[in-house]
């Protein structure tokens, strides 16, 4: 069987819940395989794994642990995805305190996290992903400098501008790559991180998301899209 004979594949980071387990969910019924990690446990990926045998497999990773990446992808040696997509991500815990006010542990819990966990992350698994394949991170409409007009939630809003600069700073070091890249801009949705007042819920969210992720194929270079496909200024 030759490769364009075989299902599409995704390895996604952070499938155990939420965003990334629904878009684990949704992939499947449009005939992709996956691969998604969790950070340990039973969670809702299992049970997606079980009701889709041999279509859903299953890595344990951390990714505020630099050994836990590099372990993940000795594991993964040899396997080639179409589209790598980091969504692991944090929130702020008190979303009231502004940048000064912050406990320096709770800065750098969520500077890790989203920034630099995320970003050792791509670099780590990008040699998994060919040429004319997909690179993605889960970013958010926070992370836009040009449309903070009320401030608030500084630290996340903080951490995801940082991630764009980074995933910028990624897409120039491999401007002759050929390769897709994604900041994805989800919108508030209602789950554990969204919280229970986000206007729009999964059912309806995820589909679009997918769409936007899986239009990149084919295409080359970094874009900062929100789920209807509309650039984010940055």
């Amino acid at each position: 069987m030759t490769r364009d004979a075989e299902p599409n594949t995704i390895l996604i980071v952070g499938a155990s819940r939420g965003l990334g387990h629904a878009m684990a969910a949704e992939l499947l019924t449009r005939g992709w395989n996956v691969t998604g990690t969790v950070q340990g446990g039973r969670t809702e990926l299992h049970d997606l794994a079980e009701a889709n045998p041999g279509r859903v497999a299953i890595e344990t990773l951390d990714i505020t642990d630099a050994d836990q990446i590099a372990a993940l992808r000795d594991r993964l040696a040899g396997q080639t995805f179409d589209i790598l997509f980091v969504n692991a991500g944090t929130a702020d815990r008190d979303q009231r305190q502004t940048i000064a006010t912050v406990p320096t542990e709770e800065f750098v819990r969520v500077m890790v996290t989203n920034a630099l966990g995320v970003m050792r992350t791509v670099e780590g698994l990008e040699g998994l992903v060919p040429a004319d394949g997909v690179i993605g991170v889960m970013s958010s409409g926070q992370g836009s400098i040009a449309n903070n007009v009320r401030g608030g939630n500084d630290v996340y809003r903080g951490s995801k501008a940082a991630l764009n600069q980074y995933m910028r700073s990624f897409a120039a070091r491999q401007a002759d790559s050929g390769r897709a890249m994604l900041l994805m801009a989800p919108g508030w949705i209602r789950t554990a991180l969204g919280g229970p007042d986000a206007p729009f819920g999964l059912e309806e969210t995820i589909p679009p998301i997918v769409d936007v992720l899986l239009a990149q194929q084919g295409g080359r270079g970094l874009r900062y899209l929100d789920r209807h496909g509309q650039t984010v200024p940055w």
